[in-house]
């Protein structure tokens, strides 16, 4: 490609604990994402992949913790100098980290039905990720950004007043991408979407996410 890439992770090593009983879980990866791209990791259970999204995303709870190695993001557009002002996520102290995350790279967890707070509505947690990032947004204008997104995932926007038990898995993994796109990020890490699903849903929250990613450029 002749674009500059958004994402360049070079020698990324993450370690479960310190000391001579450490597990390396992560060792020395590189990876190179280019604007309006796909990139999959395939590997088997344990392998490293849910810990390699978490540490590029800067979540790793302890004690996993990055030992080595830079995940740089170019912010420019697509043409206009994608990789100049390039910014390691690694080394963001935390108040620019809250503002990075979910405005340039955003993540949609592993298991939905894990993830979504079951004592709140959809709406309600839509609603809280937009005001987050954009406390001056009125309750009404949140809401109804909350209810385009819904569409956008193909989820009808009457869904913001319901719970996540009364979703299905497809609806809630939808419902976990709309959050995702709140921003509209520039770069989406999924960590398995399509944990627990059937076939035929797996096949279109994928066909999804791509019709998505040629619509909006993430």
């Amino acid at each position: 490609m002749s674009q500059a890439p958004v994402l360049d992770i070079r020698g990324l090593s993450v370690d479960y604990g310190t000391g001579p009983g450490a597990v390396h879980a992560v060792s020395g990866v590189d990876l190179v994402l280019h604007r309006g791209e796909i990139l999959g990791l395939a590997g088997e259970s344990g392998s490293g992949k849910s810990t390699l999204a978490h540490a590029i995303t800067r979540l790793l709870r302890p004690p996993a913790l990055v030992t080595d190695g830079a995940v740089l993001f170019a912010p420019g557009a697509a043409g206009t100098g994608a990789g100049r002002d390039r910014l390691d996520i690694i080394g963001l102290d935390a108040p620019t980290l809250r503002t990075f995350r979910w405005e340039h790279i955003s993540i949609v967890f592993q298991g939905a039905m894990n993830v979504l707070n079951p004592v709140l509505s959809i709406g309600a947690q839509l609603m809280d990720t937009l005001r987050a990032h954009e406390p001056g947004i009125s309750r009404t204008a949140a809401r109804a950004r909350a209810a385009e997104l819904l569409a956008m995932v193909r989820v009808d926007p009457s869904r913001l007043r319901s719970y996540p038990h009364e979703l299905s898995g497809g609806m809630r993994q939808r419902v976990m991408l709309a959050i995702a796109m709140a921003l509209n990020s520039d770069i989406v890490v999924m960590d398995e979407p399509t944990t627990a699903l059937d076939v035929v849903v797996q096949r279109e929250v994928l066909d999804e996410v791509v019709a998505l990613r040629d619509e909006l450029g993430f």
